[in-house]
């Protein structure tokens, strides 16, 4: 059995098609979603139409974006919320017009059982955002911070490489997982489009949401596969740019 990890994904169900069928995934395999299956591209209630129905014939660890749960808000409370629209929300809200109020029920039931994180016999950690608190996830003050922080990967991305596991002032947040597996912060705003290591963090947004990849990774030896860039996909949608 392998464990794969599966980066942000943002409405794109083509790219997501793409990627099972070069992973030549099969039914013995574990998926790890780490959040973030809405807003981008035009088929966000598909993408979660197909995860819906997966998670019957699948292992699957669904994990909660930030994206998901402003998805969640709005079918609850139907409140605009601009900022949300300006990323991604727009053409969510599009596509639900042709989405039926009992899919729509099926959709807020799936978003509702989302996990904040996941934690595996390995002492891996898989988690949308990051987690702020030094003493790790059991003390996490805001819940929220799960699925919203960038600290956790702007400290892997500056950290000094110099600096020793061992030493006073490496961060102790990097010394309480074996591998720690997150999406949320897009590596094409470093210029990357393939999943990258910085201390112990492995990030797998390859920029999907924008100009790059979807991303299926092996956790146990590294081999990843990806889809065509999403606007080759998408050619007459914008998608996040």
């Amino acid at each position: 059995m392998r464990t794969l990890v599966i980066g942000d994904i943002h409405g794109g169900l083509r790219a997501l098609h793409q990627i099972m069928e070069r992973a030549k995934v099969t039914s013995n395999d574990q998926l790890i979603f780490l959040g973030d299956y809405v807003d981008g591209w035009s088929q966000s209630p598909d993408v979660l139409d197909f995860l819906i129905e997966l998670n019957q014939r699948q292992n699957c660890i669904f994990i909660r974006g930030n994206h998901d749960d402003l998805l969640l808000s709005w079918l609850n409370e139907n409140k605009d919320n601009l900022m949300w629209y300006k990323h991604g929300g727009e053409a969510t809200v599009l596509a639900y017009t042709k989405v039926s109020d009992a899919v729509k029920k099926k959709h807020v039931e799936f978003l509702q059982s989302l996990s904040n994180y996941y934690l595996d016999e390995k002492n891996r950690l898989f988690i949308h955002a990051g987690f702020t608190n030094m003493n790790g996830i059991d003390f996490e003050y805001f819940p929220e911070m799960f699925y919203w922080d960038r600290t956790l990967w702007e400290t892997a991305l500056g950290l000094n490489k110099n600096i020793k596991p061992t030493d006073y002032n490496y961060p102790k947040r990097f010394t309480l997982y074996k591998e720690i597996y997150i999406g949320h912060t897009p590596l094409t705003r470093i210029g990357k489009t393939v999943p990258l290591q910085m201390a112990n963090v492995w990030n797998v947004d390859t920029g999907a949401a924008f100009t790059g990849p979807l991303t299926i990774m092996d956790v146990d030896t590294k081999d990843f596969w990806q889809s065509e860039p999403l606007p080759n996909l998408y050619p007459n949608e914008k998608g996040r740019n």
